[in-house]
């Protein structure tokens, strides 16, 4: 799908109905996912910005369904849900070939790569060779079986889950396959207000059952374009750019930050001031997602992990430390 590469001037009415297409799909998913209002955006940024997501949290906590209702609130998206294994191979991925006895040749038999949104429940259960089958399809867009390339739609979001506390049977996501990930995020516990409410709610059916499609594949579509379109200064794309270096230089960081970090950092942030109804971009949107975009690439020296520290404080250190433009 080459819409989204097809980048239009953003003109006022265009952003003023780029937004309000932004607020009917959260409100859609935020109706189906009762209190995680903060959680909910920031997914729907990860996937208007391109990127793909990773949520790590404790087992109930809503990861598949909040997933299932971003894929039914989009009228015409296809979804997949792959759930990972040990055993599960590269082909129960990305398809295989097989021998046609009618017309004698080999025939390409997709897998669950082939559509829009992939749910990858429990990705850190599978082995290293397995999780290997998403790294070209997440940074590229297309698929390599026995030699012969195979194109994605452009339209194609991974939700990866994992659990933080079983470790058992699992195999820990390798520096390249973090990197591509836009975001890491969490759910965590709601209220026991909105507990209630969900109980509330699911007493006869699970809210899925009714979901209806809130926008249209191509509004969607739409919506990332205006996205890029954004403004963001040159101001701040040095500070971006600053804030992902200084990783480079930090005695406790053994494997910094990429420049895919500051890219990611950009794009979320442009979408993010689109979902808060501005078409430019502040410093508080970028350091209100800096910790989600960057904090996952980072490896600590092992003396540092010993001590307790995680890529999230150190990225709150270096958005204290960082100069801010004015």
């Amino acid at each position: 799908m080459g819409e989204e590469h097809q980048i239009v001037p953003l003109t006022r009415p265009s952003f003023e109905g780029a937004v309000e297409t932004a607020k009917r799909l959260e409100e859609s998913v935020q109706s189906i996912v009762l209190g995680q209002g903060r959680a909910v955006r920031r997914v729907l940024a990860c996937l208007i910005s391109g990127g793909h997501l990773l949520l790590e949290d404790y087992p109930g906590t809503g990861k598949t369904t909040l997933a299932k209702a971003i894929a039914q609130a989009i009228g015409g998206v296809k979804f997949s849900r792959l759930q990972f294994t040990p055993d599960l191979l590269p082909s129960d991925v990305l398809g295989v070939s097989v021998f046609d006895q009618k017309t004698q040749e080999f025939r390409f038999m997709p897998g669950p790569v082939f559509t829009d949104i992939l749910l990858a429940d429990e990705i850190n259960r599978a082995s290293p060779r397995t999780q290997s089958a998403l790294l070209e399809s997440m940074a590229e867009r297309q698929v390599t079986v026995d030699g012969k390339r195979y194109d994605l739609d452009g339209f194609f979001f991974v939700v990866a889950t994992q659990n933080p506390v079983e470790f058992r049977g699992t195999y820990p996501l390798p520096e390249a396959q973090m990197d591509r990930f836009t975001m890491q995020c969490g759910l965590g516990y709601v209220s026991q207000e909105d507990e209630i409410a969900i109980l509330n709610g699911q007493a006869r059916e699970h809210p899925l059952v009714s979901q209806v499609a809130a926008v249209s594949r191509a509004e969607v579509v739409a919506l990332m374009n205006a996205a890029r379109e954004v403004r963001l200064s040159d101001e701040l794309k040095a500070y971006i750019v600053a804030l992902v270096a200084a990783t480079r230089g930090m005695k406790d960081v053994q494997l910094p930050a990429s420049p895919r970090a500051s890219l990611s950092l950009m794009r979320v942030a442009q979408t993010m001031s689109l979902f808060e109804g501005r078409d430019f971009v502040v410093p508080e949107t970028i350091q209100d997602v800096a910790a989600d975009v960057i904090a996952h690439r980072l490896v600590l020296e092992p003396e540092a992990r010993y001590a307790g520290r995680n890529g999230r404080q150190v990225v709150e250190e270096l958005l204290e430390s960082v100069a801010v433009p004015v």
